[in-house]
């Protein structure tokens, strides 16, 4: 019997409670991780005579150095990644490749593929916006400041967005997929909490409660792929590919990544409009996951979707190898 990726949690141990103690464990190392960048903050704040606990989100992605700033607000996601990897390792006894694919080993090519293709892609989108509207941008390149901005988020974004998955698209996928014995609910679930924790992004603040609807439904975007696709490795890729040209290539002062990136955008928008929420969410989207249901051949839509999950006997066990 072969089991799907939901189903390789029933390879370790998976009892509802490790689940429960598991996710307390990766919050206590988000916590961990956070403290280096609240330190920094505390001293900055008290060197320019301002009480942190009064700024804005704003505000406070403004007060260290941009590049100190992403390399210690990433360093957060660096570190939930490593409790994420102990909590498999220790108290479900999974190794690192059942928690990423349901193959009998991690497809790198299938990560590497949608990395530079969306990489490209969404480059090409901005370039095609600032050609088209250069008035909402300003040339903002500096080379050294890019050159470390670069090694930081070369280093440190796919740390930030692997954290994310494994915990989201993952963890919380496998461990509510086999506590509900079902899919359809550990889909929703994990798409709603991952858009509800951008609620706090200076994003919403600038373009109102609207943008949730990008961000939860990108989380939905990333678990159809998960789900269709048996892992995380295309996941993994776009989340990476997303955030990394982003954060190298355009930036705002509204945005939760403010860096020395090669753009700046001065425009002011009020509202999440047709092109933050519409387009991604209900055209951009569902056109990528079809492109990607014809390169690897996904079938059975509803079962993989919306089919129950069942537990197979431990004799049947058999690693998908494809």
């Amino acid at each position: 019997m072969r089991l799907n990726y939901i189903q390789q949690a029933y390879k370790g141990l998976h009892d509802g409670w490790r689940y429960i103690v598991g996710v307390m464990i990766v919050i206590f190392f988000v916590v961990a991780g956070q403290i280096p960048y609240t330190v920094a903050a505390i001293v900055e704040a008290h060197r320019q005579g301002l009480n942190l606990f009064e700024l804005n989100e704003s505000d406070l992605m403004g007060l260290l150095e941009s590049n100190l700033n992403l390399a210690l607000m990433l360093l957060s996601f660096a570190v939930a990644l490593v409790g994420i990897f102990l909590v498999n390792k220790f108290l479900h006894k999974m190794t690192i490749t059942q928690l990423t694919t349901s193959r009998s080993k991690i497809d790198w090519k299938r990560f590497w593929v949608i990395f530079f293709a969306w990489g490209i892609i969404s480059s090409g989108l901005v370039l095609l916006d600032y050609f088209a509207s250069p008035e909402h941008y300003v040339f903002n390149f500096d080379l050294n400041k890019f050159l470390i901005l670069s090694v930081i988020a070369i280093a440190l974004v796919p740390l930030q967005t692997s954290c994310e998955e494994y915990f989201f698209r993952g963890y919380l996928m496998q461990g509510i997929g086999v506590v509900t014995k079902n899919r359809w609910l550990p889909l929703i679930v994990t798409s709603v909490i991952f858009g509800l924790l951008h609620i706090a992004n200076p994003e919403v603040d600038q373009l109102g409660y609207g943008i949730m609807v990008y961000y939860i439904g990108t989380g939905l975007f990333l678990g159809i792929m998960t789900l269709m696709d048996e892992g995380l490795e295309l996941a993994l890729g776009f989340h990476a590919a997303n955030n990394l040209f982003t954060a190298l290539l355009v930036t705002a002062d509204w945005t939760a990544f403010q860096t020395y990136s090669i753009l700046k955008d001065t425009s002011d928008p009020t509202r999440a409009g047709f092109g933050d929420v519409f387009m991604p969410v209900f055209v951009m989207f569902p056109l990528i996951l079809f492109i990607l249901s014809k390169v690897y051949k996904w079938k059975n839509w509803k079962e993989k979707l919306f089919g129950n999950i069942q537990e197979p006997p431990k004799e049947d066990y058999k690693i998908i190898d494809e």
